[in-house]
């Protein structure tokens, strides 16, 4: 098996670590093998961002060992995802007149996506993706591929997200430092929906919104295109922790209990089902009704969900496709219905699909990411980007190196 047949996805999460490694060689035709899968519980990382380098890369050395042994390969680099309150998603256009012979050429593709993303992007922040929406030729709007059709002027509406240079810096340095090259560093959200969005979900209008640890990201699409991308600073933890302090218990043990017995429907649950707690430091195990867990749970998946169709109607949207949950808080009973009462939409939980080899390891919302920075990766690969895509040359180098202008910047002005 060759070194380019092997695509690498990295999901550094709050909670886990998730390590993908498929396999290309039978190309475009016959799909992607899933050959190894790597999970490691996550250190060192607050909301998705980096807060302590030797614990990051130590988890991540973890997963990457734990996936290579099972594919029986080694891997030198990876593409990553990268997620939290720090990214953000604006819109921009461009203008340009099409070159000689009035016919649309990928030259003029490319210069009209460089007019589009020359605005003001500040020094701290690093640009991930310039996601096209819609070409309009002359007065023909809507086009989704503008090559080859005749006119004299090219307008383009593009979708840029945007990230913070320090916290892609530090994400990539924990990857070198685990002894890997970062391909490329991907949205997570945009990922997951590689995964688990078919083409007619894109094109009729569908949210998809990871429900992580720390986080809660949403992207909503339509036409096809990436259309508002929002991250919301509370998740899976934060129920964790609700049950910690009300229950009086460790967030290890309330993390057990949430998996095991948790559900966001007070409703559905025995009012007579109780539940033991394992007693700590010697003490009696306690016994508790299960509704009392679940009166803390509900609550804080109402607000997550209130904060999410916020989102959505900022979106400014049709979603005729609904919602679609991954991440693990999606696994939660109950969150489904919850979600449908509330937004009174479709709402579904999303299972990565079309994939072969140890597919059954990665069948879990909680993989999405994962497996569709894989998929990013090999569509990358298949295109002859590689992963050069939106950031050329050697990615650290081009981080690292704003970061650099970034502080030059502060130093002249403020020291």
């Amino acid at each position: 098996m060759a070194r380019e047949d092997i695509v690498v996805g990295l999901d550094i999460g709050t909670s886990k670590i998730a390590c993908v490694i498929g396999d290309v060689s039978k190309g475009a035709q016959g799909g992607i093998e899933i050959i190894g899968v790597g999970v490691a519980e996550s250190h060192g990382l607050r909301k998705g961002v980096v807060v302590d380098i030797e614990q990051t890369v130590g988890s991540i050395r973890r997963a990457v060992e734990s996936a290579e042994i099972m594919a029986g390969v080694q891997i030198g680099s990876a593409y990553a995802g990268i997620a939290g309150g720090h990214v953000t998603g604006q819109t921009a256009h461009g203008l340009i007149a099409v070159g000689d012979g009035n016919v649309v050429t990928q030259e003029d593709v490319n210069r009209v996506l460089n007019a589009a993303k020359a605005v003001a992007i500040p020094m701290e922040r690093e640009v991930l993706h310039v996601l096209p929406q819609t070409y309009t030729v002359d007065e023909m709007t809507g086009i989704r591929d503008p090559v080859g059709i005749t006119g004299v002027r090219l307008e383009v509406s593009v979708h840029i997200v945007t990230g913070a240079v320090t916290s892609a810096a530090n994400l990539v340095r924990c990857a070198h430092l685990a002894g890997l090259s970062v391909e490329d560093v991907v949205l997570e959200p945009l990922a997951s929906a590689e995964a688990v969005l078919t083409e007619d979900e894109t094109s009729i209008g569908t949210a998809l919104v990871d429900m992580g640890s720390g986080t809660s990201d949403v992207v909503v699409f339509k036409n096809g295109a990436l259309m508002h991308t929002a991250s919301l600073g509370v998740g899976g933890w934060h129920i964790t922790n609700d049950l910690a302090m009300g229950l009086r218990m460790t967030t290890q043990e309330a993390e057990e209990l949430k998996r095991a017995h948790g559900s966001a429907l007070p409703d559905s649950v025995d009012p007579h089902e109780t539940i033991t707690l394992e007693a700590q430091g010697g003490a009696r195990p306690r016994t508790i009704l299960r509704r009392e867990a679940v009166a803390i749970i509900q609550p804080r998946v109402v607000e997550m969900l209130d904060l999410v169709q916020q989102e959505l109607q900022k979106s400014q949207q049709m979603l005729q496709g609904g919602v679609v949950l991954t991440g693990g808080t999606a696994l939660l009973d109950g969150v489904q219905e919850v979600a449908e009462q509330m937004m009174e939409m479709p709402v579904r939980v999303g299972y990565p699909r079309d994939l072969r080899g140890l597919s059954d390891r990665v069948h879990s919302p909680i993989h999405a990411t994962g497996v569709g920075l894989l998929l990013f990766g090999t569509r990358e690969r298949w295109s002859g980007k590689g992963g050069q895509r939106f950031i050329k040359g050697n990615l650290f180098d081009n981080i690292w190196g704003r970061m650099r202008g970034w502080y030059s910047y502060l130093k002249d002005d403020y020291f």
